[in-house]
C-alpha cells in the first residue's frame, strides 16, 4: 500500500523558492537596518559602500553553508555539529577579513589590520550564527512535519485496512449461513427453492461486489442491499419472516459504513425469526437527531431472556460463528473511535434491540443513492398488518 506524498506548510511547498526569498528578505533587512542608521548618524557616501559590500558578502557566504549544511544535516549530531562549527568559524573569519579590508580600503583607521579584523568578528559571528541557526531550525521543523505526515498517514492506511480486512470477515461469514440454508433445502429435496435462492444470492453478492471494502454507502444504499438479503432469507421462512422500514429523508442520504447492518439483520433471523415457530417481526429504524445519525434494528424473538447484561451474552458468542455482532462493534470503533453509540437492549418478555448512533455525515453526491421515495415505506408491516414501525418494543429509544 503505497504512502501518500508530503505535503508541507504551503510557505515551503517549494522549499528552492522559499530559500531564495528567506535569503533576500534576511539580507535585504540586514542592509536596510544598517543603511537607516547610517542615515540617522551622518555616514558618508563610503559607509554605504561598505554595508553593501557585507551584504553582498553575507548573501553569497550563506549559500555555500546551505551546500554544506544540507549535507549535514542528516549525519549524526557529533558530526554534524562539529563539522558545523568548524565551518562556520572559518565562515566568519573570512567574512571578518573581508570586511576589515574593505574598510581599510575606503576608511582609513588608526587602528592596524588584526587590530580591526578582531574587533569586526561581532558582527559576522552574530549574523552568520544566527543564520546557521534558522536554517537548521527550519529544516528540523519540515523533517518533524514530514514524519508527523508520514505518521498520520501511516495510521490512516492501518485504519482502512483493518476496516478492510473486517469488512471481508463479513463474506465467509455470510455465504456460511446461507450456503446452509441451501444445504438444508437440498436435504429436504426443495431443488425449486434451492435453486432460486442461489440465484438470489448471485445477485446479492454481485450487488457487494460494487462497493469496495472500508468504503461508506447512503443508508438507502445499504437498505437496498438489505432487500436483496431479506429476499433470500424469505424464500426459507416465508410468512414467518415480517420486517419493515422507517428510514426519513435526510438519513436516507447519511453514510453509513458498508455492509453494517446486514450482520444486525442476520443475528435477528437466526435468533429471532428461526427461534420461534411464529417467526418474528425485524424493524429498522433511521433518522437524523441533531448532528447524529441514530439507527436502531429491533425483532420480536425471545431476546437474551433469563440475562440481561447483554453485553456480556454477545461476547461470549451470542452471534453464530462470533463475528457479526462483535464485528460491528469493532468496525465502528475504527470508523469513529469514542464518536459512536452502540447499546444493546432486551427486556425480560422477549425481543432484541440494537440501537446505533453516529456523526451525521451527508452524502457528498445525491443522485449516487437511490431515490428514498423507492425504499421500503413505513405504511404497513409485511404480511401481519402490525402498525407502524414507531418505539421499539423492547423500549430502546427510537
Amino acid at each position: 500500500m503505497a504512502i501518500l506524498p508530503f505535503e508541507p506548510t504551503p510557505f515551503f511547498a517549494d522549499k528552492n523558492r522559499a530559500f531564495w526569498n528567506l535569503q533576500l528578505l534576511g539580507w535585504s533587512g540586514a542592509f536596510l537596518l544598517r543603511a537607516v542608521s547610517g542615515i540617522v548618524n551622518g555616514q558618508d557616501l563610503s559607509f554605504f559602500i561598505v554595508i553593501l559590500i557585507e551584504a553582498i558578502t553575507g548573501f553569497s557566504i550563506s549559500t555555500m553553508l546551505s551546500v554544506v549544511y544540507n549535507s549535514l544535516i542528516k549525519r549524526s549530531p557529533l558530526i554534524t555539529w562539529g563539522v558545523t562549527s568548524l565551518v562556520l568559524a572559518v565562515s566568519v573569519l573570512g567574512f571578518a577579513f573581508l570586511q576589515t579590508w574593505v574598510i581599510q580600503l575606503t576608511r582609513p583607521e588608526p587602528a592596524g589590520f588584526t587590530q580591526s579584523l578582531i574587533a569586526y568578528l561581532i558582527y559576522p559571528l552574530t549574523l552568520l550564527g544566527a543564520w546557521s541557526a534558522l536554517y537548521y531550525a527550519i529544516n528540523y521543523f519540515l523533517q518533524v512535519e514530514e514524519q508527523t505526515d508520514r505518521l498520520e498517514r501511516l495510521e490512516a492506511q492501518a485504519t482502512s485496512a483493518q476496516l478492510a480486512m473486517l469488512r471481508y470477515q463479513l463474506n465467509p461469514h455470510f455465504l456460511f449461513n446461507t450456503l446452509n440454508s441451501i444445504s438444508t433445502l437440498v436435504l429436504l429435496k426443495q431443488s425449486e427453492p434451492a435453486n432460486a435462492m442461489l440465484t438470489k444470492l448471485s445477485s446479492f453478492l454481485r450487488h457487494t461486489l460494487i462497493t469496495q471494502p472500508g468504503s461508506k454507502v447512503t443508508v438507502a444504499q445499504e437498505v437496498e442491499t438489505l432487500q436483496l438479503y431479506l429476499e433470500i432469507e424469505r424464500m426459507r421462512f416465508e410468512d414467518r419472516l415480517r420486517t419493515e422500514f422507517r428510514v426519513d429523508d435526510m438519513a436516507a442520504k447519511a453514510c453509513i459504513p458498508s455492509f453494517l447492518l446486514q450482520p444486525l439483520v442476520e443475528n435477528a433471523i437466526k435468533y429471532g425469526v428461526s427461534a420461534q415457530e411464529e417467526g418474528a417481526r425485524i424493524s429498522l429504524a433511521a433518522r437524523v437527531i441533531g448532528s447524529r445519525l441514530r439507527i436502531t434494528v429491533t425483532d420480536t424473538g425471545p431476546g437474551l431472556q433469563g440475562n440481561q447484561n447483554a453485553a456480556e451474552a454477545v461476547a461470549r458468542g451470542h452471534s453464530s460463528t462470533g463475528v457479526g455482532l462483535a464485528n460491528i462493534m469493532e468496525r465502528l470503533a475504527q470508523a469513529y473511535g469514542e464518536d459512536h453509540r452502540f447499546d444493546i437492549e432486551t427486556p425480560a418478555d422477549g425481543g432484541f434491540t440494537v440501537v446505533i448512533e453516529i456523526p451525521y455525515e451527508a452524502e457528498a453526491d445525491s443522485e449516487a443513492s437511490p431515490d428514498p421515495a423507492k425504499l421500503p415505506r413505513p405504511s404497513g408491516v409485511e404480511d401481519n398488518g402490525a402498525k407502524p414501525f414507531g418505539t421499539p418494543q423492547t423500549g430502546a429509544p427510537a
